[in-house]
């Protein structure tokens, strides 16, 4: 059984990611950091319906403490089918932002992307076939007033997805980016009333954290196989 990652597995877009891939077969291992037990409940979902999961808890941005968590974690096997998905915002207009808030949103989309990537690399690359997805956004894409740093975060991702399937490709491993746009959550609840999702998606309406997981499912799948160093986007028609 091949064993699949997925950071910041806990929340809404993640935990519909780990059952996708738990319901394709693969053994997944549901990644938190603050928030394990909401980790643990997907996975006792997972598990109820017959999937094959666990939890592992670290925080992505500490390259040691990653480091550790991953060795201990490699020592089962390799993991085939990464997915990148933590990742945080902290925003603010680009003047009034401040250092930390910088930092915090760069640390956690691209210190963490490395910090969890390229110890699995080698084991995936020994097993000669591999999926490597990274969960961006069309703020990445599209650039989003008071997201200076997320859309940096992101954009960056966008680069890495595309330097490191050339790197890799030999291997039978692909590389790709998956974009969301508006995605229903509590957050965006707050953040979009319907009629501003109505002027801004040409589908006229939120996505499901379930559209973004059937992307991801995909490429992970054999059917995908020949689909590398892509950012595809799931947003309704944003552009």
């Amino acid at each position: 059984m091949k064993r699949a990652l997925v950071t910041g597995g806990s929340g809404a877009i993640g935990g519909a990611i780990c059952r996708e891939l738990a319901a394709q077969g693969f053994h997944v291992v549901v990644h938190a950091n603050r928030h394990i037990d909401s980790a643990q409940t997907i996975v006792e979902d997972m598990r109820s319906l017959g999937g094959s999961a666990e939890t592992i808890s670290f925080d992505v941005c500490d390259h040691a403490a990653t480091g550790k968590a991953l060795a201990t974690l490699l020592a089962g096997g390799p993991i085939q089918v990464l997915i990148n998905n933590a990742g945080i915002h902290d925003d603010a207009l680009l003047p009034a932002m401040d250092e930390a808030r910088w930092r915090r949103v760069i640390d956690v989309s691209l210190h963490g992307f490395y910090n969890v990537t390229q110890p699995l690399l080698l084991p995936m690359i020994g097993t000669r076939w591999g999926r490597i997805v990274s969960i961006t956004s069309v703020a990445g894409l599209l650039g989003n007033r008071g997201q200076v740093n997320y859309s940096a975060a992101k954009a960056g991702l966008h680069g890495a997805t595309k330097a490191l399937a050339i790197e890799v490709a030999s291997r039978g491993i692909t590389v790709n980016a998956v974009a969301p746009g508006i995605i229903e959550s509590p957050m965006i609840a707050n953040a979009f009333p319907d009629e501003r999702i109505k002027q801004l998606v040409p589908l006229g309406r939120a996505g499901r954290p379930e559209d973004v997981a059937a992307m991801v499912g995909f490429l992970c799948s054999e059917r995908a196989g020949y689909i590398s160093a892509q950012v595809i986007s799931v947003n309704g028609g944003m552009a």
